[in-house]
């Protein structure tokens, strides 16, 4: 197993809040990080020494980038596998490419879990019109529509609730390749957040109860309670076989429908998760430094709470503009990304409030 030293670099792909905060916790560990990203700038840059401005097509530049850092990781799973397959050939890269490619399909990603033996929400392949009137026949009119590739928080989806609804969905996600779901009937909404060692180590976190609002993560509570904790081993044991199959190495996440039927799996996302934040303070290890720890090859950190109550919620837009009331409660912990402008829908930052 290659174990990355302090000292040495770690590459990030994306220079968002996720790479921001996976620097910082570099940092504490002794490495340095250098960001490559399209962007000129961004939340990462505050925080980490050397910013590459690069497009994931360029295979010149990504080649460049790794013979410049120790390991490479990414902060999010909209980048070509083809980029990663690239910096492999040049160094070593954590987690791989493969995980890229069942979490950007839509439709991949369902089958891959189905072929686990995990529930999902019924679903069918949209090609065109024609397609989507026979999934509407198959998994049934209230349904949600989504593009098979790209999108999140919400975006490209369309929501149908009779028949008639088809032409106007189609229409909304641009007429693109698409996998339709059927509703699935739940309580409540939460993830499995793992850490899976080079050597296949795997821990868990405390699961959290998940709320959305518009589409987008609102509050993540630690501990879920009684529904979602009855349903954790059986999702638990379904994302340590996803991270096996994958040969993962890293933070994985996996959110799922508390439902009658038991844990119904929802997506996986192949990095550090929004609703994992709460584990910065909340956790005696984080989500950000146990990814640092085990694309480094270093022993994994106790994910254990680290108080009896762990309460997360997102700074979306103008709200972010109350940090005096926020840190007026001295059990609350602010995190603010440096996005310069707040708008409607933008994750501007987060508190968590611990009850010790």
């Amino acid at each position: 197993m290659t174990t990355i030293a302090p000292g040495s670099t770690i590459g990030i792909l994306g220079g968002g809040q996720l790479g921001r905060m996976i620097a910082i916790a570099a940092a504490q560990l002794g490495y340095r990080t250098a960001i490559y990203a399209p962007e000129e700038s961004g939340p990462a840059a505050d925080v980490s020494p050397r910013w590459t401005r690069g497009s994931y097509d360029d295979a010149v530049a990504l080649a460049a980038f790794a013979d410049g850092v120790d390991v490479v990781t990414y902060e999010f799973e909209n980048i070509d596998p083809a980029a990663v397959e690239v910096l492999a050939t040049h160094g070593l890269v954590r987690p791989g490419a493969q995980a890229l490619r069942v979490a950007q399909d839509r439709l991949a990603e369902k089958r891959f879990v189905c072929d686990l033996g995990g529930l999902t929400a019924p679903f069918a392949p949209v090609e065109n019109l024609d397609d989507l009137e026979a999934a509407i026949a198959q998994v049934g009119s209230r349904a949600i529509l989504k593009t098979n590739r790209m999108g999140y928080d919400g975006k490209g989806q369309a929501r149908l609730n009779e028949p008639g609804d088809a032409v106007g969905a189609w229409n909304a996600i641009g007429r693109q390749s698409a996998i339709l779901e059927g509703f699935v009937t739940f309580a409540e909404e939460f993830s499995v957040i793992l850490v899976r060692g080079a050597d296949g180590e795997v821990r868990f976190w405390d699961s959290s109860a998940n709320v959305h609002v518009d589409g987008i993560l609102d509050t993540s509570i630690a501990p879920a309670g009684p529904l979602i904790e009855g349903q954790v081993p059986a999702a638990r044991a379904l994302a340590r076989k996803i991270a096996d199959a994958l040969d993962y190495v890293g933070v994985l996440t996996c959110e799922f429908f508390a439902s009658a039927d038991g844990p119904v799996f929802n997506e996986m996302a192949p990095r550090v998760h929004n609703s994992g934040h709460g584990t910065i303070e909340g956790a005696l290890t984080s989500q950000f430094e146990n990814h640092v720890r085990a694309i480094c090859g270093l022993p994994l950190g106790d994910t254990a709470l680290a108080a009896r109550r762990v309460e997360m919620r997102n700074l979306i837009g103008d709200a972010a503009h109350d940090w005096l009331a926020i840190l007026s409660d001295p059990a609350n912990h602010l995190h603010l990304y440096g996005k310069h402008e707040a708008r409607p829908g933008r994750k501007m930052g987060h508190v968590t409030r611990l009850v010790l």
